[in-house]
């Protein structure tokens, strides 16, 4: 499957390290700042870039591996850049039950990506959820903000290719308004 982008390139590194370096500035330097300042990043990137954290122990005086050691022990940071997409697989009691992983697995056959991963177009990512509170419609997956309830493992390369097909369509559409522009 293809997923050619439509959407502009992601942000460059210089780009990222300069509002990373931008947003510092306006956080005091004690460590208690530390989880304030990893949650305005992620808000402002999507996720904490490695340079990130050199950056964050440089303003705050911590060594990098402190700061990771303390970002990846809340759940809430992710590592890597989040899809257009993003794609989360709930593996709680319910969805378990029901084949919830067996769904996830389809998910990362199909993107050729695993749990916790992006695919190199930034178009998806993947990700395993504890509970998202459907149980009444197990298995679960949500894409983007739209909960896709009763999955099973054959409609996840349908759900992949209705994504594909309404970013054609916009595609097409944003050409044809170009054209009428002129």
């Amino acid at each position: 499957m293809s997923h050619a982008l439509a959407a502009p390139p992601p942000p460059t590194e210089a780009d990222t390290v300069e509002a990373i370096r931008s947003l510092l500035a306006s956080f005091s330097r004690g460590r208690s700042a530390l989880l304030p300042i990893l949650q305005a990043i992620q808000e402002r990137c999507g996720y904490l870039p490695p340079e990130a954290l050199t950056l964050v122990g440089g303003h705050l005086g911590l060594p990098a591996s402190e700061v990771l050691g303390v970002a990846s022990f809340y759940n809430q940071f992710r590592f890597h850049p989040p899809g257009r997409h993003p794609i989360k697989i709930c593996l709680g009691t319910a969805c378990h039950v029901k084949a919830g992983d067996i769904i996830l697995e389809n998910f990362e056959r199909k993107l050729g990506i695993g749990e916790g991963q992006t695919t190199e177009d930034r178009e998806f990512s993947l990700e395993r959820v504890a509970c998202v509170g459907c149980c009444a419609l197990a298995p679960v997956c949500i894409v983007g903000e739209t909960v896709h309830g009763h999955m099973q493992p054959s409609k996840v390369e349908g759900l992949l290719l209705q994504i594909d097909i309404a970013r054609q369509k916009a595609e097409r559409e944003a050409i044809a308004g170009e054209d009428d522009d002129e």
